[in-house]
């Protein structure tokens, strides 16, 4: 007996990459579709260290759309979710009214399953919100046979992720027009422009962050002059600058514009009213490092940022990831089981030469790091070929973990 072809159910896997802004978004002009107050550059990170894997099913067996994240069954009908898929669902009918032959019709108006894995933290400042809804749009795109401008529809799920849609470093345009169809993101450089530029997560906590992106973001927009100054008269000139750094591999400009960017989001946090505090004791430890250590060599060797998280996101260029390893090793000293300490790209042990540790002049701060990724740009979302990498079963439904 041939399959019964109206049971028949269509896989598919995709990754989807993490993104961490250097000039940074903060504030929405429209809730709704999530249209951002000012342009934003990030450079997207390596999928071998960071990145959200999804699994999309569908079948005319489905009784209704279910999603499970990080191997909990979750509310479907959150606002956000329902518009990427109210959406791609409108571009496959769209398509196949235009009369494009390749088009299953039944695809999407079947029901899907949506299974969604983070290799890192949830909801600790570490972009899981970018990835996940790059990696669920990517996916449900290539089941339902969307093609086009993804990021404008990613962007619906959570703002940042229109800028994971691309590898490299991206820029997310805010756009003028009221329906937000100009407010996209475009790659500036690919992930091979730059070989040298690497990244360093510090992580400082992996608990939920205190106030939500989202909720923080209105009450900025809300209240505080700052915030509306930045967006107006600051990010423009510095959107220019970075673009230019970028292109010119001009690490000295890229990294005083990523900390200076970074400082300026988090005064726009304490501008806000009440204030919201994203750094916090070890944060702040963790810039003092950074600047002394510049100092000590009289040029910008590493630069930080701070997205709505304690956790420190370090820009530096290979030469010196070593030994700035070891500085953050010396200084934040590790639990004893120092080998989960550094995940990630390999790095040498250095020695550090007395005068450094003289002229940064901290007193050592244990545990106060959990431990580093190690990591570099890297590419966007990506098809999962191999069937047997699916997150979902033969019944639709999550695969038990071995």
């Amino acid at each position: 007996m041939p399959e019964d072809k109206a049971h028949k159910m269509t896989l598919v896997t995709c990754t989807a990459p993490v993104n961490i802004a250097v000039i940074k978004y903060w504030g929405k002009r429209d809730e709704d579709l999530i249209l951002p107050i000012n342009s934003s550059l990030s450079v997207t990170l390596h999928q071998d260290q960071l990145k959200t894997t999804t699994t999309v099913a569908c079948s005319s067996s489905f009784k209704e759309d279910r999603i499970w994240l990080n191997g909990k069954e979750d509310n479907i009908n959150q606002p956000r979710l329902q518009s990427c898929l109210r959406e791609l669902r409108r571009l496959a009918r769209k398509r196949r009214s235009d009369g494009d032959p390749s088009m299953d019709a039944l695809s999407y108006s079947h029901k899907v399953h949506i299974c969604s894995v983070n290799n890192f933290p949830t909801a600790a400042g570490l972009a899981s919100s970018a990835a996940g809804y790059a990696c669920l749009v990517y996916t449900l795109s290539r089941l339902l046979g969307v093609e086009g401008e993804l990021s404008e529809v990613a962007r619906q799920g959570s703002g940042s992720a229109c800028r994971s849609m691309y590898g490299g470093f991206v820029q997310w345009r805010m756009g003028q027009q009221e329906d937000g169809k100009d407010s996209v993101a475009e790659q500036v450089e690919a992930e091979t422009h730059w070989p040298d530029l690497r990244v360093l997560i510090l992580v400082v906590s992996a608990e939920r962050k205190p106030v939500g992106s989202t909720a923080g973001m209105q009450t900025s927009v809300e209240t505080s002059p700052l915030l509306k100054h930045r967006a107006d008269s600051v990010v423009p000139g510095r959107m220019e600058e970075m673009i230019s750094a970028i292109r010119r591999q001009d690490f000295a400009t890229f990294g005083e514009l990523t900390m200076k960017d970074s400082n300026q989001f988090h005064a726009t946090c304490m501008d806000t009213y009440p204030p919201i505090f994203y750094l916090n004791d070890v944060s702040r430890r963790v810039i003092n490092l950074v600047h002394r250590y510049n100092n000590h060599y009289g040029e910008i060797r590493v630069a930080y940022t701070f997205d709505a998280g304690p956790n420190a996101v370090i820009y530096t260029l290979q030469q010196h990831m070593d030994e700035f390893v070891q500085v953050v090793k010396h200084f934040f000293p590790p639990e004893t089981n120092g080998g989960q300490f550094l995940k990630g790209v390999p790095v040498s042990p250095v020695s550090l030469s007395e005068e450094l540790k003289t002229s940064i002049g901290m007193d050592p701060h244990p545990k106060g790091i959990g431990y580093i990724i190690s990591t570099k740009a890297g590419p966007g979302p990506q098809l999962v070929e191999d069937p047997s990498l699916h997150l979902l079963g033969s019944d639709g439904l999550p695969k038990k973990s071995a």
